[in-house]
């Protein structure tokens, strides 16, 4: 008949396709209750509820049922480097960050509200990746910039020699900033132009922030308004 011999061998493994549905089921459950999940949060969130499961099935399986996220939203430009304020090299380029209170990490970046948008400037500890400073602003002015890095100031009264890493936006370069930072002894660090991958992990924070949090939480409102459920 032209069949292999090892066709004759071959066994299925009991249980497999109904372990895959079973997990597929819970998969799906965990993309709709937080739609921003991509596949390494969801393999967490199982392998938190003990099942052992790694990423590569898990993607292969969201894969399958088109449950990968495909989010994506309009980009607002939050950095200006188009100004003659000096710009500082790259300090924490292959550096081991140890302890707390070793580099401060500062970024900016857009927040979409039903009349427009607003401003969010925060600095994050790179070791702990703990928010220890923010504002809100409807503008992107240098004060927003500075109100975060002086509550962050206020939260953790640092001594001289941390590194303050940031983008080469304008809000960073100013007088008034470079000023701030001089006066408690920060040693300044930016971003090389254009490179997100430089301050990479504040990235990844904003990313979590708007999906798992702010654009999770505007669905579920207009999820709400459209089942008939008065919102004030």
């Amino acid at each position: 008949m032209n069949i292999a011999r090892s066709t004759f061998y071959y066994r299925r493994k009991a249980g497999t396709s109904r372990e895959d549905a079973d997990i597929t089921d819970r998969i799906e459950a965990i993309c709709l209750e937080f739609s921003g999940y991509g596949y390494r949060r969801v393999t967490k969130q199982l392998q938190h509820e003990e099942i052992v499961i790694n990423h590569k099935k898990v993607l292969r399986l969201m894969r399958e049922s088109a449950l990968l996220c495909r989010a994506r939203r309009k980009r607002v430009i939050t950095t200006d480097s188009k100004h003659h304020f000096p710009r500082y090299p790259n300090l924490i380029r292959k550096l081991a960050v140890r302890t707390i209170n070793q580099v401060w990490l500062a970024d900016i970046t857009y927040i979409r509200i039903r009349s427009g948008f607003v401003y969010l400037a925060a600095i994050l500890d790179a070791c702990s990746r703990r928010v220890i400073g923010y504002s809100i602003s409807t503008n992107l002015e240098t004060s927003l910039t500075l109100k975060a890095l002086r509550m962050a100031i206020v939260a953790r009264h640092p001594t001289p020699g941390i590194i303050h890493h940031s983008d080469q936006g304008v809000q960073y370069a100013s007088e008034d900033y470079v000023s701030e930072l001089r006066s408690h002894g920060f040693m300044i660090s930016m971003s090389r132009s254009g490179n997100l991958y430089d301050n990479a992990t504040m990235e990844s924070f904003f990313k979590t922030l708007k999906y798992e949090e702010v654009y999770y939480l505007s669905t579920r409102l207009s999820q709400m308004c459209r089942n008939g459920f008065p919102i004030s």
